[in-house]
């Protein structure tokens, strides 16, 4: 794996908040000892420069990651596939802009000339306390790893674990809410066939495309501040499916969600973005065409040209022109690679440098940027939302969301096909509980309730 050289922020402030209080609870914490009966917590010793992180704070973030991806999934669907430019047999005129937020939406490429049964106009898609969220092929794969890594009692996960975790969890025949990749791997898996050979080009054609993007982003949360442990975690789940440009991309996102547990918090959103993403790029290999795009996009953002036109240039160049060696439209997929790994990859920068940090703005930017747009959009929804966690995007969008989450609506054999963001929240700290102990080195103080994360490693500095 490539090694990472990555500058940590030092000025990191974490607070300790009490296991016992019941104002806690905004949280969706009991008050109760946040403890996994299961596993042993063994004595540490922490060192003054440890990072401190509170297990507290970190449920409401990882409830604010399902609940932001939930809102930005659900919003994008409504525009998925609506636009995504006009080479090949399938043509969707001019690009979407941001005066049509709020107006009619139109026909997707599979639409037959309906448009979303989501939202009759673009616009965001909400679950209210009285509603349930359905899961999506945003969440639902994140959810099935989450399962399996808690179950198997484990930080990084076996072929087979994999194999197993995937036959069990996902419907056989249709619909079973897979595409391209995730199918090709799901039936190589049927075949007998493991991890990482179900995305190797001699067996899957569609490695390529954006699979692992949305399948994946989850392992950087299960490893706080230390991207080089979150991508030996995912480095299989990613390559269950991608291969080469699609696979670094995946690994930008893990670094990105490994990296927003060292922002600096005096620091203006913006900012926060633009490091963790600087420091991301660095798993691009320099000559790959994902770490061109990523240095396109940037260069037109900094050079102050709108959204749009930065989306545009986008088309042009990769689409048309195929430039900086991304040659899919030769290749004369259907709807020219529309689910391919670096168009969604680029087209989801514009949303990430010109949403600058704003859950509302970046989403929006998201949903009208065209393509596959719902999972570029569920991406950055979940990362800001951990960032802000579950109360800042209550307050962002001025209102509660429902808490509840049916991943039986994409997929099967859970003990509970409702479940929760607390729970799930939950659950995501026991898992880290054992990376930092086990994985980093670091240690759990369940009376404080917080985690000692050693900054002396040699990635970070």
């Amino acid at each position: 794996m490539k090694k990472l050289t990555l500058t940590f922020n030092s000025s990191i402030i974490v607070s300790v908040i009490c296991i016992f209080c019941i104002s806690c609870n905004s949280s969706g914490v009991s008050d109760k000892v946040l403890q996994d009966t299961s596993f042993v917590y063994k004595d540490y010793s922490p060192d003054k420069l440890d990072l401190v992180i509170s297990r507290i704070d970190y449920v409401n973030k990882l409830q604010g990651f399902w609940l932001g991806q939930c809102i930005a999934n659900w919003t994008g669907l409504v525009t998925e596939m609506d636009k995504i430019g006009n080479i090949g047999e399938i043509k969707t005129g001019e690009f979407y802009t941001r005066n049509d937020w709020g107006k009619p939406d139109k026909p997707s490429i599979w639409g037959k000339g309906i448009p979303s049964d989501l939202s009759a106009t673009i616009d965001f898609v909400f679950e209210d306390t009285n509603g349930v969220w359905g899961a999506d092929d945003d969440t639902d794969i994140e959810y099935i790893y989450q399962h399996l890594l808690y179950t198997n009692k484990t930080s990084i996960l076996t072929p087979l674990q994999i194999k197993a975790g995937w036959l069990k969890h996902i419907k056989k025949e249709e619909e079973n809410f897979l595409w391209v990749s995730n199918q090709t791997a799901f039936d190589l898996m049927n075949k007998g066939i493991l991890p990482p050979e179900t995305s190797s080009p001699e067996n899957n054609p569609n490695f390529e495309m954006i699979d692992a993007q949305l399948t994946t982003e989850i392992f950087g949360l299960y490893a706080p501040a230390r991207p080089d442990v979150a991508l030996e975690m995912s480095y299989l789940p990613i390559r269950t499916t991608a291969r080469d440009n699609a696979a670094w991309i995946s690994e930008f996102y893990v670094t990105m969600y490994s990296l927003a547990s060292a922002i600096d918090e005096t620091k203006p959103d913006k900012d926060n973005i633009l490091w963790i993403a600087d420091e991301a790029r660095k798993v691009l290999p320099d000559n790959s065409y994902s770490a061109k795009m990523y240095d396109f996009v940037k260069s037109k953002y900094e050079d102050g040209f709108v959204w749009e036109q930065t989306r545009d240039e986008i088309y042009e160049r990769y689409q048309v022109n195929q430039e900086d060696g991304y040659y899919m439209t030769s290749k004369e997929l259907y709807c020219n690679g529309c689910f391919a790994a670096g168009i969604n990859f680029a087209s989801s920068l514009v949303s990430l440098f010109y949403g600058e940090g704003d859950l509302k703005e970046t989403i929006k930017i998201g949903v009208l940027s065209g393509w596959d747009s719902d999972n570029p959009t569920a991406t950055w929804g979940g990362l800001l939302g951990f960032i802000i966690g579950k109360d800042g995007v209550e307050k962002t969008f001025g209102q509660k969301f429902s808490n509840k989450f049916n991943i039986h609506r994409t997929r099967q054999n859970f003990d509970n096909g409702i479940d929760n963001f607390s729970n799930m929240a939950e659950i995501g700290v026991f898992i880290i509980d054992r990376v930092i102990q086990e994985e980093i080195g670091g240690g759990v103080d369940l009376e404080k309730n917080v985690w000692y994360i050693p900054k002396k490693n040699k990635y970070i500095k």
